[in-house]
């Protein structure tokens, strides 16, 4: 990645790490907290602002909280998908939790930010060096990234760039950018072909079963009803099969850029 198109570097801007405050709290903090723009993140097609929450310290640290506040006004209008993608960053954060998998950092709707309604995601802190390309090769975090790859096949992530898996602190592996996923109609397009035709974890396929019968009612307040059926459907699919599948159709199956 660029220098110049990189996220700030840590001794710059310090994201949330473990121990600092419980997700679940920061989670309150982000759908509650006043939020005040501190400048835009370049790397990002559509407007994406780093805020701080104006929220008390937290834990033992004396660095603020900030979070991505992605406004819908910002948004580049697209021929296949409607506006509004800052929904598809939260419903990716629902998907996630649902699931158990804890992949995609806290992420709530907020109506009342700086320019509007939006998508505010918790900043965490990560090593911008290390992307999905570079932790394949280490063989350290398969577990993870078979995790990252499963989910992105039942959300139809059309839009997995390596850049979009981030190493955090304490090995934790983020995924994040999910603006282009959801879509009713097949538009898979990921890095993450290296486990193709590889069996899914077994504890990943239980998740995926429990889901079907039990969507997480909020998608149905962030997505279109035909949106919400495919999920179940595609994750009915990878139940059947208990196989990652393999690049299909007509469509390139990588996005671009790679990273």
């Amino acid at each position: 990645m660029p220098p110049d198109e990189r996220p700030p570097a840590s001794r710059r801007l310090s994201g949330w790490r473990p121990g600092q405050a419980g997700l679940e709290e920061l989670t309150d903090l982000l759908a509650t907290a006043p939020l005040t723009v501190e400048g835009r993140l370049p790397w990002s097609s559509n407007l994406s602002l780093l805020v701080t929450v104006d929220a008390p310290r937290l834990g033992d640290t004396a660095t603020p909280l900030h979070a991505v506040y992605k406004p819908g006004q910002g948004e580049r209008p697209l021929w296949d998908f409607p506006d509004g993608l800052y929904r598809r960053e939260v419903a990716a954060a629902v998907l996630s939790d649902a699931l158990g998998w804890g992949l995609v950092p806290p992420t709530v709707l907020r109506h009342d930010g700086p320019l509007g309604s939006g998508s505010v995601q918790l900043f965490v802190d990560a090593d911008y060096e290390e992307h999905f390309f570079t932790l394949v090769e280490t063989g350290r975090y398969d577990e993870a990234l078979r995790a990252i790859c499963a989910f992105d096949v039942v959300a139809n992530n059309a839009d997995r760039k390596s850049g979009h898996v981030l190493l955090g602190a304490g090995g934790r592996l983020w995924a994040i950018d999910h603006g282009l996923c959801f879509h009713e109609a097949p538009k898979l397009r990921t890095v993450i072909w290296d486990f193709a035709g590889d069996p899914v974890p077994t504890h990943l396929l239980d998740d995926l079963a429990a889901l079907v019968d039990d969507l997480p009612p909020e998608l149905a307040g962030l997505l279109a009803p035909a949106e919400c059926a495919a999920i179940a459907r595609r994750a009915a699919g990878l139940v059947e099969t208990g196989c990652f599948p393999e690049p299909a159709g007509d469509r390139p199956p990588y996005p671009w850029p790679l990273i």
